[in-house]
């Protein structure tokens, strides 16, 4: 950096994460209402009211709320979902989340703890919950 030739600083600047293949944050303590479009991946931390389409990885961290409809290739959900949920590939619900609503996914990995009350479409396959199976039953 320091009496470096400006050759050097811009051999490091063109390895830098371009701003179309970076990754997108919206952190704790933030709040957002309206739609969101993501052409890479996003962690939400804070609270999203709304719309979110995301043509990459979306994260919902341990903080993170998210109250709406969601179109992404992948998900992790640590946090709080409610709303519609589409999920072209794989939908990872960690033992801290909860999730509440419709599920369209791929596939489906849900860990131990999850809290998970939703009508859920999986490659194809109608899942519902144990609630609304054992109400159709016992009609």
């Amino acid at each position: 950096m320091f009496g470096k030739d400006k050759s050097d600083q811009n051999s490091f600047q063109s390895g830098s994460i371009s701003a179309s293949g970076g990754s997108n944050s919206l952190v704790q303590g933030t709040s957002v209402e309206g739609s969101l479009k993501a052409n890479s991946d996003i962690r939400i931390d804070g609270r999203l009211n709304g719309k979110l389409e995301c043509a990459g990885r979306l994260i919902i961290g341990g903080s993170g709320v998210i109250d709406g409809e969601v179109d992404c290739q992948n998900a992790i959900i640590e946090g709080k979902f409610i709303g519609k949920l589409n999920v072209k590939e794989l939908l990872d619900i960690r033992e801290s989340a909860d999730v509440n609503g419709d599920v369209s996914t791929n596939k489906l990995l849900i860990q131990s703890g999850a809290v998970f009350n939703v009508n859920c479409d999986m490659g194809g396959r109608k899942i519902k919950n144990k609630k609304e199976t054992n109400a159709k039953n016992n009609a």
